[in-house]
């Protein structure tokens, strides 16, 4: 019963509005503008998948590092990211950019074991 009565409520609240042709054709235009530009975007955003990007296993391969000196260059901000739910991805080219990065601070480790073994 009362979902009869909300819907007889809601038929007695319609209103009718006129507006003038110019007005309503006005409207439709930049509606339909809209909507176009919309479609754009969307495409745009289509063709930029996350295809192109790398999970956590990708960078880790590429960089040969572990997934927690992964997390470390995130943290400190080294490393830019993106998260889509709990997923992280990065753009290849910022895991080539640091690529030098990782490789100098290896050089640093493997010196720094060679002095203590040598000790």
């Amino acid at each position: 019963m009362y979902l009869c009565s909300q819907i007889i409520n809601t038929k007695q609240d319609m209103e009718v509005i006129s507006i003038e042709r110019s007005t309503y054709e006005e409207l439709l235009t930049s509606f339909n503008s809209f909507v176009i530009k919309m479609k754009e975007m969307a495409s745009r955003g289509n063709d930029k998948g996350l295809d192109d990007w790398l999970d956590n296993q990708d960078v880790c391969q590429m960089l040969n590092i572990s997934p927690r000196a992964l997390q470390t260059l995130r943290d400190n901000g080294t490393l830019a990211y993106s998260q889509i739910n709990r997923k992280v991805y990065y753009k290849p080219e910022d895991v080539e950019g640091i690529l030098h990065v990782v490789i100098e601070r290896e050089k640093d480790r493997k010196m720094h074991n060679l002095k203590t073994s040598c000790l």
